[in-house]
């Protein structure tokens, strides 16, 4: 029983599967086919909507164009009204020119219509005065013929004996007056040579009228604030001590505004310490080290200054062909005085005075100012080595290889030597001119400095010293001696045989005191 029941199950199954089968497939194809249609559908409906919307999308640019045409119109309508306004203003304006012209052209017309009736009258008052003189001319030549035959009559002469017998006397005197011209001239003769000799000094004096300036002791150095002034002293005074030992000047810090003083007597050292104080100043960092390299740095820099100073100058006189020591030499003279009076600008003037006068008596002008610029020039080392300048130019000048006759100009004037060229007296005459201008020197500054050098000099002949500075006009001397040379004991028995020396040998007025500075150094350099 359970087997049929199993098996009429199973035939069951096997009749149903195929019907189901079939029913699923009937289905699927309905449902696949209301899919195709809905599709479809949804195709045709987007379809509409594409089409509506590009009707309505043409209708909307058909409307844009239609505004934007209207728009373009409007425009181009406003533009054209402009312009015809423009030009309309424009023919006004050139309408209203027109009229200024017009109006101007009747004055002008009027004017000269004025113009011309005046010139009719005067030509008219002319013509009258005219005829006037005429009749006036033609009575005065009738009564000048009467009063000729009146004095004829009178005289008994006739108009060419007259003449002649007046010709007579004319020559007479003429012969007088050339004689007394002879004699004139004979006596003027005798002087010429020397008016022509002051002529050319004139001449050239008012050609060449500089203005001067006497060297000082001090030079003044603007700060940017008053806060400068501490930091240049230092924490206890050790800034400025660094600096004045290292340049060798008097820094004086005292209540001027926003400015200290430098002093020394000489002016290259002021120069170095007042480019040095400039440059701390900007950098900002002032302390012993620092202000030592400095200082050393602005020397290199000041000596190669001093070349282009002598550099300039020989351009300045038309001086060429030196040689480079030379250059060099001429321009320390811009940092050396002869009472008071700048040597490199005092050369240069005697280099161009001798220059015009030697042009203006036909002389050799080009040698007469190589002659000037380097008469002087020992002066340049009279500071460093032993004797009188004009020694000292001598030396410079051989050793050089200048010419004998630049060498006798620069001796000319100095220990009874006589020139032996026109141009060494046109040069001697130059010197002689530029030192006795009113203003261009001062013996008192000159005795002054040359108290300061004998100060230094003293000090630098004993044994150990290595620097010495004549400070506080002059009324210290400052002596940096070698440590290794010159021990704690010896430093003060030092400074008491230099001023004792300097008591001896010297007259100065008040105190001199002396300081001797030795300074102990030990460096290491870490690597």
């Amino acid at each position: 029983m359970g087997a049929l029941l199993e098996m009429a199950m199973t035939m069951t199954l096997i009749w149903l599967v195929p019907v189901v089968a079939l029913f699923s497939f009937a289905l699927g194809f309905l449902v696949q086919k209301l899919i195709i249609e809905r599709s479809i559908g949804a195709a045709r409906a987007h379809a509409r909507r594409l089409v509506e919307e590009a009707e309505r999308d043409a209708e909307a640019r058909k409307k844009d164009a239609a505004i934007e045409a209207r728009e373009l119109l409007l425009k181009a309508r406003t533009e054209s009204e402009q312009e015809v306004r423009q030009r309309q203003r424009e023919i006004q304006e050139i309408e209203r020119r027109v009229l200024q012209k017009e109006e101007q052209l009747a004055r002008r017309l009027e004017e000269l219509d004025r113009r011309l009736k005046d010139l009719q009258a005067r030509e008219q008052k002319a013509a009258e005065l005219e005829r006037g003189l005429r009749v006036r001319e033609e009575r005065l030549d009738h009564l000048a013929e009467e009063q000729r035959r009146k004095l004829e009559v009178i005289a008994g002469l006739t108009a060419e004996e007259a003449k002649r017998q007046l010709l007579g006397q004319m020559e007479e005197e003429a012969r007088r007056e050339a004689a007394l011209i002879g004699m004139r001239l004979e006596e003027e003769a005798r002087e010429t040579a020397h008016q022509k000799a002051k002529e050319v000094l004139a001449t050239t004096i008012q050609r060449l009228a500089p203005d001067y300036t006497i060297e000082t002791a001090v030079s003044i150095l603007d700060l940017p604030s008053d806060d400068m002034k501490g930091r240049i002293i230092g924490r206890e005074g050790r800034n400025i001590r660094a600096l004045e030992q290292a340049t060798g000047v008097d820094i004086i810090v005292d209540d001027t505004p926003e400015a200290i003083l430098i002093s020394a007597y000489d002016p290259l050292r002021r120069e170095v310490a007042r480019q040095a104080l400039q440059r701390l100043i900007a950098d900002g960092r002032i302390h012993p080290a620092r202000i030592e390299e400095v200082v050393e740095k602005v020397k290199k820099d000041v000596d190669q200054m001093l070349r282009e100073e002598g550099e300039k100058a020989s351009m300045e006189v038309n001086v060429h062909g030196l040689h480079p020591e030379l250059v060099r030499l001429v321009g320390r003279m811009k940092f050396r005085t002869s009472y008071g009076q700048n040597c490199l600008q005092h050369s240069k003037e005697v280099a161009w005075l001798a220059g015009m006068m030697a042009a203006e008596i036909k002389a050799d002008a080009k040698l007469a100012r190589r002659m000037g610029l380097l008469h002087d020039i020992g002066k340049a080392l009279t500071h460093e080595q032993e004797g009188s300048h004009p020694e000292l130019s001598e030396q410079v000048l051989t050793k050089y290889n200048e010419s004998p006759a630049v060498i006798n100009a620069a001796l000319c004037g100095h220990e009874n030597i006589e020139p032996q060229t026109i141009e060494a007296v046109l040069v001697e005459a130059a010197d002689g001119i530029s030192a006795a201008r009113p203003g261009a020197r001062r013996d008192v500054l000159e005795s002054y400095i040359k108290r300061l050098a004998k100060l230094e000099e003293i000090a630098t002949s004993y044994k150990g010293v290595e620097m010495a500075y004549a400070i506080q006009a002059g009324r210290e001397l400052r002596i940096l001696v070698k440590s290794d040379v010159v021990s704690d004991l010896d430093s003060h028995q030092l400074a008491k045989e230099i001023s004792k020396r300097i008591e001896s040998e010297m007259q100065y007025p008040g105190h001199i005191k002396v300081t001797v500075i030795r300074e102990t150094r030990a460096v290491e350099i870490a690597k």
